[in-house]
């Protein structure tokens, strides 16, 4: 890994790692409540006190990213770890077995692909309802075929190895074929492409907020505070321009980290640069 490519990986660790530690201790950091409402304060310019203003309802709007960012990053781990629980297995299975159940367990899966991940979400989200576990649950599907695809590919890769054919030509079972040979070449691209879901989750889970099928009010959300602040836009900019810097900050985080991690985790890649 270069010296610019292992800048890139580490700021974009710092960036989800500072992200993570101000969602996760954000009471601690903020005692206030984020949903408390003072009238007298409405659509205040930022302040010593105050450095990202308030909204409409005289609430913080620094207290509101920070605790927004506790509901775009836990939407964004539990839609991608419920994504690689069922998609990693199907990925093994099919890439495997290969064969009819190869074609039974991914065509379903490439019915789902068809669909823009946005419209599925939404649709989803319609079906099931809103809310922080829904919302990660509908974004939980459209992530499942993505997952089994990568897992597939690498497992597709994988079994043609020279290693792993000489481990099945002196008796190696088709467990641990799987579990000492291919599993492990499986974590690089998952890694990879858990990276780069985590950034499009918290970006999907805005735009669903933004439109109303997201996260309820009155819980802080980044997409929920650009849908609540665009009447306010030129009056008080700083009520959409702080929420929207927030998920830049998050989305390229995240997307700084998958590329080091794919330039780290693949060599061959790396040179060939």
């Amino acid at each position: 890994m270069t010296r610019g490519t292992s800048a890139v990986a580490v700021t974009g660790l710092a960036i989800v790692v500072l992200l993570a530690l101000l969602a996760f201790a954000a009471p601690l950091v903020l005692p206030g409540s984020p949903t408390a409402i003072a009238s007298a304060a409405a659509l205040q310019a930022p302040t010593v006190v105050e450095p990202f203003g308030m909204d409409d309802l005289g609430r913080s709007v620094l207290s509101r990213v920070i605790h927004g960012y506790r509901v775009s990053l836990g939407v964004a781990l539990a839609s991608v770890v419920m994504a690689v629980l069922i998609g990693l297995p199907l990925g093994l299975l099919a890439g495997y077995a290969e064969g009819v159940l190869d074609q039974l367990i991914m065509r379903p899966l490439d019915i789902l692909m068809a669909f823009p991940a946005i419209l599925l979400a939404i649709a989803l989200t319609s079906v099931f309802g809103t809310g922080v576990l829904l919302v990660s649950l509908a974004l939980a599907i459209v992530y499942v075929p993505i997952v089994a695809r990568v897992v597939r590919a690498a497992v597709l890769a994988t079994k043609a190895e020279v290693y792993v054919e000489g481990a099945r030509a002196v008796g190696a079972t088709a467990r641990r074929l799987v579990l000492r040979h291919i599993v492990p070449n499986c974590v690089t691209p998952l890694l990879v492409q858990a990276s780069v879901l985590m950034a499009i989750a918290i970006l999907v889970e805005a735009a669903l907020s933004f439109l109303g099928v997201g996260v309820r009010p009155p819980t802080p959300s980044l997409g929920l505070m650009l849908s609540d602040g665009r009447g306010f836009m030129l009056q008080a900019p700083w009520v959409v321009v702080f929420p929207g810097l927030a998920i830049l900050l998050a989305v390229l985080g995240f997307n700084m980290l998958a590329d080091g991690l794919r330039d780290w985790l693949d060599p061959q890649q790396g040179t060939g640069r």
